[in-house]
């Protein structure tokens, strides 16, 4: 069973960073805009980043066009 994320994603920020809420919840700051996907990869490759893992392994599972998002770490 793959383990679930909540991610609160702040799209168009002046910088790119992470907060640890909880043990299950993240707040991410991206550069990126809310277009085409952009801040959705953004808060992947930034969380797979802050996690130690690949982003291959990290898909959002709820909330694609939400900035609260549910997001599945795949082979855990």
């Amino acid at each position: 069973m793959p383990t679930l994320l909540r991610l609160k994603v702040h799209p168009d920020s002046r910088e790119n960073r992470v907060q640890r809420v909880s043990a299950t919840h993240f707040e991410l700051w991206v550069k990126a805009k809310p277009e085409a996907g952009r801040a959705n990869a953004a808060a992947l490759a930034l969380l797979a980043s802050a996690l130690g893992v690949e982003a291959k392994r990290l898909r959002v599972a709820r909330g694609a066009t939400s900035p609260n998002k549910i997001v599945e770490v795949l082979g855990t």
